[in-house]
């Protein structure tokens, strides 16, 4: 796993969380491209993301820590993090074993607006 930065090493107190301390990570498949999920890291999060190599967030409704994949089995295992120009989103490329969405969707983003 790499980041995606010029930085000889990255330290994640350098991104800007929100007031919550949150910032949003959007998951997408390495190969394909596919964008699979947002999910929000706390500054602790990222850094066991960056140690593991799974991702792993905070949810806000439970206030606890999860890694993607501990209770299913779809692993998320990660390829490359980068982050934005004003260092307030992540994008998270992964190896995405099985699917990523609880529904048993690949994506969570399997609805669209029709017009």
């Amino acid at each position: 796993m790499k980041t995606t930065t010029k930085e000889k090493k990255f330290n994640p107190k350098h991104l800007k969380f929100d007031a919550n301390g949150l910032i949003p990570a959007i998951i997408q498949d390495y190969k394909t491209k596919e964008v699979l999920m947002l999910a929000y890291m706390n500054c602790e999060s990222v850094r066991r993301t960056v140690k593991s190599g799974k991702t792993c967030f905070w949810s806000r409704s439970r206030q606890e820590y999860w890694v993607k994949g501990m209770t299913s089995g779809h692993f998320q295992f990660v390829k490359s993090i980068s982050y934005d120009c004003d260092m307030d989103a992540l994008l998270i490329k992964v190896r995405q074993v099985g699917v990523a969405c609880h529904t048993g969707n690949r994506s969570c983003f399997y609805r669209k607006i029709e017009q």
